[in-house]
């Protein structure tokens, strides 16, 4: 019975987010009923993280057990030739029956785009927020690098969540405004010219003019909803509306009603797990 883990990419706007749901598209649910023709049989998939509604992945990792046997490559092409072009199989490994793509993540990073702009971008719509107002970009990037280190981060999780610890380690917390960030492991999606398109949407500059914020933070764990409220709170100290320290003040409380609205899901994009 092999073991796999894989990791994909999709364009989460048409989907309810990864794990499935009792209705609406779920990516999940896709592959596991991609998986149940394959195998033969049901077949559960554990997925890294739990993408909400609206998110996007250029890195998500899921791990499943297979009756039959198959090699990595045959994974990756059966799949993809059962998902929906906006889901993509990257890569397929086989591991060690144990290795369950939740618990074994020790690491994850999030990317979220802000087009900033008086004029929305039409090309930018399912892969960015669109912010209107002139956004203070330094103040912004002061703000976000509070949040480094081991805090609890209980006044950015979403109000009714049940997690017990609020606690988790940010190891990076930055903004820019050029896309120019660290080599983050996106993968190839095909030709050359495929591959410009994607760098461009995903990590280069705005493609209608406007200004490109990306905010990317890594962390050891995150909460229901914590990027997106991060970044309403980071657009709250850009737009002037508060000083860079009310990061701290925010933070400190542990109160969801003192930090700033919950980003729309359309900007966010789970990069990678670490492991």
């Amino acid at each position: 019975m092999p073991h796999f883990r894989i990791t994909l990419a999709y364009d989460g706007t048409d989907f309810v987010g990864w794990q499935r749901q009792a209705s609406g598209a779920s990516i999940q649910e896709l592959l596991e009923t991609a998986l149940r023709e394959l195998d033969g049989r049901d077949v559960t998939v554990t997925g890294a993280g739990r993408t909400d509604a609206g998110v996007h992945a250029l890195g998500q990792v899921a791990s499943f057990t297979l009756n039959r046997t198959a090699t990595a490559d045959v994974v990756v092409r059966a799949l993809n030739a059962r998902l929906p072009a906006s889901v993509r199989v990257l890569a397929a490994e086989e591991t060690a029956a144990g290795f369950n793509a939740r618990f074994a993540a020790r690491t994850k990073t999030y990317r979220y785009r802000i087009y900033n702009s008086e004029v929305a971008s039409p090309f930018e719509r399912r892969y960015a927020w669109h912010v209107a107002a002139a956004l203070d970009v330094d103040a912004m990037d002061n703000a976000a690098r509070i949040l480094e280190g081991r805090h609890d981060f209980a006044a950015f999780r979403a109000t009714g969540s049940d997690t017990q610890s609020t606690e988790r380690e940010v190891f990076t917390s930055k903004l820019s405004t050029t896309g120019d960030t660290e080599d983050t492991g996106e993968q190839s999606f095909g030709t050359r010219e495929s591959n410009l398109c994607v760098r461009s949407v995903l990590r280069g500059g705005a493609l209608a003019g406007g200004e490109l914020i990306v905010y990317e933070i890594t962390g050891d764990g995150f909460l229901r909803h914590m990027v997106r409220a991060i970044v309403g709170t980071l657009v709250e100290i850009g737009r002037g509306r508060r000083p860079t320290g009310w990061m701290t003040v925010v933070l400190a409380s542990r109160d969801r009603g003192l930090a700033g609205p919950t980003a729309p899901a359309e900007g966010l994009f789970l990069v990678r797990v670490g492991y």
